[in-house]
């Protein structure tokens, strides 16, 4: 991998920049509208994944939610001579190359983020108590997992995830997730309920299938003080055993 002013000059037509207002996820920029119902089109991955008409589902997020994604990021980094400082709910702009006064470009963030996806997920725990409630919680619903990684990290973030006791179906979705969750939701007669870390995700839920339950985890600690939340709106609950909990109450 490419390291320090290398990365300048790399993947520069393929930049897709992060919305002013969600920049810890770079992938949501792809749709910028809270619903895009009207041209969405269901990617096979979507259509695929099983989902039983008498069985309530739960739609889940990886990063920050099943993932402590941050973390494994800034170990990702730390070994090719940058260093993350938590002054915000932000990613690339928490990335400094060690020694710098400035955070990095947008460019250069966007390789490094792009370079983890493809082989660094080793970097990555799970959130504590995450594997444990998903298996619990599957005994009687559906699992259904609705991350926006790239494309290009498709397999290892199956790999990640079965490794640690995830192997549910995948979805790997681009943009905001509202529509992809309303055509999960739409297959089953039962209670659905979605849990996301950013709040665009969980508005776009609620604009295109308001009738699923919303529910915001931020998993790693140092973040969640910073991570915006609307209470009214979208129910936060950052701890595994309570969240599942009140998922059997939504639910069951």
């Amino acid at each position: 991998m490419a390291t320090g002013s290398d990365l300048e000059a790399t993947r520069r037509s393929r930049i897709i920049l992060p919305l002013p207002t969600d920049i810890l996820k770079p992938a949501l920029a792809e749709r910028s509208p809270l619903s895009s119902s009207s041209a969405f089109k269901p990617a096979q991955d979507l259509v695929s994944a099983k989902v039983a008409p008498d069985r309530p589902l739960v739609i889940v997020d990886v990063d920050e939610v099943l993932a402590l994604f941050v973390e494994g990021f800034e170990r990702f980094v730390g070994q090719h001579g940058f260093e993350m400082r938590f002054d915000k709910f932000a990613l690339f702009q928490n990335v400094y190359r060690k020694g710098d006064d400035n955070h990095i470009d947008m460019l250069v963030g966007k390789t490094l983020f792009d370079d983890f996806f493809r082989d660094g997920s080793d970097h990555m725990d799970p959130a504590p108590g995450a594997a444990k409630a998903l298996a619990h919680l599957s005994n009687r619903a559906d699992v259904v997992i609705l991350t926006n990684a790239p494309e290009h990290g498709r397999d290892e973030r199956a790999r990640w995830l079965k490794r640690h006791g995830m192997d549910y179906p995948l979805v790997i979705n681009s943009g905001l997730k509202g529509p992809a969750a309303a055509h999960l939701a739409a297959r089953t007669n039962r209670p659905s309920v979605f849990i996301d870390d950013m709040i665009p995700n969980l508005d776009s839920v609620a604009t295109d299938a308001p009738k699923v339950g919303r529910f915001q985890m931020v998993a790693d600690q140092r973040l969640r003080h910073m991570a915006p939340s609307k209470p009214h709106a979208h129910e936060r609950i950052d701890d595994w055993d309570r969240l599942q909990a009140a998922l059997e109450n939504a639910l069951f």
